[in-house]
């Protein structure tokens, strides 16, 4: 089974949006597990510091290596990874979310301030993952991110498992645009295609709606698409 161990100091955050919803009732359901551990429980001293000054000077506050550690070393890894969500690290992605979710699960580490001591990210062989190309207050909304896209991929999860099959980035193309009743609102109407009843030429205009979706937004994509 999928598990989420989930390092942060503000465990109240969650499950959040991972509580509601299929997600919400596969984690009830028993399809994957969700525990949180509070950094603050390690803290340093009487007021359980997790943070000081970082070390060469500069604004904001550090969290530190014996701090994160000992939270990280209270968790039963399992052969999950450790992943740890900054800004600096590798862009999130569909692949990722793939092979994830059809593993063991993850541990997140939620960071805060101006970031984590270096040493622990390399002494705990921590994989530095970002959700997208902006800056947080802490990870703990890009942990909620990274474990939706991971959980629906999981068996069970979804009611309609054929839903994941199309959408954006399931080949490397964006989805295609939807369309439901009424076949005419405000005066647009939906494509005539999309009503003729013809299967192979829905799923010939899906594809060229795909391709012409990326070419307009992601067109960096396209090239992975051909690989």
């Amino acid at each position: 089974m999928f598990a989420a161990s989930i390092i942060t100091l503000f465990p109240e955050a969650f499950p959040g949006t991972l509580g509601v919803s299929l997600i919400g009732k596969a984690l009830r359901d028993g399809l994957w597990s969700l525990n949180t551990v509070d950094l603050r429980d390690f803290g340093i001293g009487p007021h359980k510091n997790v943070d000081d000054t970082p070390a060469g000077g500069g604004a904001g506050m550090v969290i530190r290596a014996d701090v994160a550690a000992a939270a990280i070393d209270s968790v039963s890894q399992n052969n999950r990874p450790i992943i740890y969500l900054s800004p600096r690290g590798e862009q999130f992605s569909q692949q990722m979310a793939r092979e994830w979710a059809a593993g063991p699960g993850l541990v997140l580490f939620c960071g805060r301030f101006e970031g984590l001591d270096e040493r622990v990210i390399e002494g705990r062989a921590m994989r530095e993952i970002a959700v997208g190309e902006a800056v947080l207050a802490g990870g703990e909304a890009a942990a909620l991110v990274l474990l939706e896209a991971c959980v629906r991929l999981i068996p069970g999860v979804l009611g309609n498992e054929g839903s994941i099959v199309e959408e954006s980035f399931s080949d490397g193309l964006l989805e295609h645009p939807q369309y439901t009743r009424p076949r005419a609102w405000e005066g647009r109407v939906i494509p005539d295609v999309l009503t003729s009843g013809d299967h192979a030429k829905v799923e010939a205009w899906r594809r060229e709606q795909r391709q012409r979706v990326t070419a307009q937004r992601r067109p960096d994509l396209l090239g992975k698409d051909r690989e």
